[in-house]
Parts: structure tokens; sequence; C-alpha cells
């Protein structure tokens, strides 16, 4: 299935390609804060809709996450990164999906405080 999303302004927009059937929800620092539910695919299956220039990037612990927001709204659409195997992939916050029941959503807890 293709689901579109966007930051609250409009101006970071995205599609992505999948099967969304849960999300993550990490207790760590920077994802509780945020209260992102988070979908991760490979990256190829997303495609950025809107100009590179339109978003930030914050790092922080081992700088191996890429945590994107829009530079206007600050809304965080999506982190990039790669899985233990060296695949990128890109974390999509679910909240940022237009037309997503997120009740229904099953929900994985990830003690990201831990780690």
């Amino acid at each position: 299935m293709t689901y579109t999303g966007s930051c609250h302004c409009g101006q970071v927009s995205f599609q992505v390609e999948g099967d969304l059937k849960g999300v993550m929800e990490c207790n760590c620092s920077i994802c509780s804060r945020k209260g992102a539910l988070l979908w991760f695919v490979p990256r190829s299956a997303m495609t950025l809709l809107t100009p590179e220039t339109a978003l930030s990037t914050y790092t922080f612990n081992k700088h191996v996450i890429q945590h994107r927001f829009c530079k206007s709204c600050g809304i965080h659409a999506f982190g990039e990164g790669a899985d233990p195997k060296g695949n990128a992939m890109a974390a999509i916050n679910v909240r940022c999906l237009d037309g997503v029941d997120l009740p229904s959503l099953p929900v994985q807890h990830f003690d990201g405080r831990s780690v």
C-alpha cells in the first residue's frame, strides 16, 4: 500500500510503500519527548516529494540515526539510519501519515533508554 505523509505546514511531504502492521514506541530521551510512533521500512520504500532543503537533521548519542524534521514547523516526519546488517532504513513517524487509524495499530514498546 502507498501512504502519503507530511509535516504540519506541508513543506516536507513524502510517500512510503509497505504493509503497515504495527508501530514501535521508544522511550529514549528524544522519542519520548516527540511522541513518535515509528514504522521501519527500507529507505528505498520512502520517496521525498519536497526539496531536501526543507529538512533539517538532528543527531545525538552515537550519531547513527539522522532525525529529520521540517525547518519551518519543526515536525519530525521520519528518521534515517541503517539496520544491524547495514541496510539503509527509514523510521517513519506514523503520526505524520494521512488516513491511518492509529488506535487500531499494535504498539511494540522498545527500551531505548537502556541502549
